[in-house]
């Protein structure tokens, strides 16, 4: 009799337009909603762009969600309703809470005389529910403030909450787990197991799971409890995501809740104009028809 896989499901991205580049969207998914609270989950490029051109991602509106970016190559400049204006480059991180609503825009750097790069993460992660109408609020964390462990071989950054004796300074409002992983070939790292719920997303190169082969693009959801060891087939960046269930919750465009009604009154705020504006950046993207 043949043992049971590790892996519960694995999801394949599905490519989506942001206008100047595209990106793989693996959460949600049709097999899969949420990770723990991670409901959502872009991987950005690579994108190359030539001099003058750059992303662009006009102000937009967010509830009832945080928003983390994360970089391997590139910068993104932040702009928001709050007032905060801040340059992320790689390695560090922005956390913007949305809460009751948030209005921000991520524009190319004032810099686009020459040839650019971008690659990232961009994810969401739901808040619980005596979170979900706070104060937004935004922080950035610069590279030196996440814990990079050199385990066996590979190289791990903690993004957000704690594996392996070491904990991230960014803050969490659920059992949160994000970690980057590095790892060269040969090398084999097990997932930690302090979390429930557990996904790991290959960026690049392939990794091996119980004798099963994962390609770039793939994300790994684990089964609950399961011992998974990951084996680099070849040079390998993965990003880990999980943490504890919050309940399901809705999503609409860029408006998470545990509620529908709220997601109407977001729809007819931001149609209204009464969500803020982001200082100094006058364009928007109109609520979609859809």
């Amino acid at each position: 009799m043949t043992s049971e896989s590790p892996i519960e499901l694995t999801i394949e991205p599905r490519i989506r337009s942001l206008g100047e580049f595209d990106v793989r969207r693996v959460l949600p998914s049709a097999e899969r909603r949420m990770v723990g609270p991670f409901v959502f989950l872009d991987h950005m490029g690579p994108a190359v762009f030539p001099p003058g051109k750059g992303i662009a991602v006009r102000p937009h509106p967010h509830i009832g969600l945080a928003t983390i970016t994360y970089l391997f190559e590139g910068e993104i400049m932040h702009r928001d309703s709050l007032g905060y204006t801040q340059l992320i480059q790689a390695g560090a991180v922005n956390l913007m809470t949305a809460g009751r609503g948030i209005v921000h825009s991520e524009r190319a750097s004032d810099d686009l005389a020459v040839t650019s790069r971008l690659h990232g993460i961009q994810s969401w992660l739901a808040l619980p529910l005596e979170h979900e109408e706070m104060e937004p609020g935004f922080i950035h964390y610069p590279t030196t403030s996440l814990p990079e462990l050199s385990l066996g071989g590979a190289t791990v950054r903690v993004i957000m909450g704690a594996a392996y004796g070491a904990r991230s300074a960014v803050a969490t409002y659920s059992p949160t787990l994000y970690l980057e992983m590095r790892l060269p070939a040969g090398t084999e790292l097990a997932l930690p197991k302090d979390v429930s719920e557990r996904a790991a997303y290959v960026v690049e190169g392939a990794v091996t799971v119980a004798g099963v082969e994962y390609r770039e693009g793939a994300m790994l959801v684990a089964r609950t409890g399961a011992d998974v060891r990951l084996r680099a087939s070849v040079p390998s960046r993965v990003m880990v995501v999980g943490g504890e269930p919050l309940g399901p919750r809705h999503i609409w465009w860029n408006f998470v809740s545990s509620s529908k009604e709220r997601i109407e009154q977001a729809k007819r705020d931001w149609t209204e104009n009464a969500m803020g504006k982001v200082p100094g950046d006058d364009e928007f993207i109109p609520l979609p028809e859809r």
